[in-house]
């Protein structure tokens, strides 16, 4: 099985990774931890690139969580047996991350790269907001969700995330939980 798990900043996309890696014992790489070096700082992108590409190879399944259309992008969602893209919108997002702040404050999350200690800035707000959700990035979703239709499950808010949760179910092999290419 593998999952690939996309979407707006904030939305829980490293905590859902977190979760299916546990539930169904997949191996996960949460990519803001191979893109982002210490202090912030980004990692070149091929070096990036070739970590993503070299895990994916040691893998028959796993679960990635992240956007970054750079490194092994179009292979990830070729290769994907599900793709769940994180649709919240921007205030809920944007207020998730504040409470994850609030959590972490000063401390590195172990889905962030090393020395990347949690942040609040204007800066991060403005990508939550408008940034992150540019013409260009919402047509790329919609492209994902029209070339891979049979794969892909948006999830728009709180409740739907929750069924996934609730339900236990396979991303990949529904049974009672719907699968038409738009929600939970």
């Amino acid at each position: 099985m593998k999952i690939m798990i996309m979407g707006y900043s904030g939305s829980g996309k490293s905590t859902l990774a977190a979760y299916l890696g546990r539930k169904y014992g997949l191996r996960v790489l949460h990519l803001d931890r191979v893109f982002w070096l210490p202090g912030w700082k980004e990692r070149p992108r091929e070096e990036m690139r070739e970590m993503v590409s070299r895990f994916m190879g040691k893998q028959d399944s796993w679960v990635i969580d992240g956007n970054y259309t750079k490194s092994e992008y179009e292979r990830r969602l070729k290769e994907s047996d599900q793709i769940i893209i994180l649709m919240f919108n921007r205030f809920s997002c944007l207020y998730r991350v504040w409470k994850r702040y609030r959590k972490y404050k000063g401390i590195t999350r172990s889905c962030m790269g090393k020395g990347c200690t949690e942040k609040l800035d204007p800066e991060f707000i403005w990508w939550v907001l408008w940034e992150g959700r540019t013409r260009e990035r919402r047509k790329e979703i919609e492209r994902v969700r029209k070339q891979y239709k049979g794969k892909v499950m948006a999830v728009k808010n709180q409740r739907e995330l929750n069924e996934i949760y609730r339900k236990g179910c396979r991303p990949v092999h529904f049974g009672k939980c719907k699968r038409d290419g738009t929600s939970v």
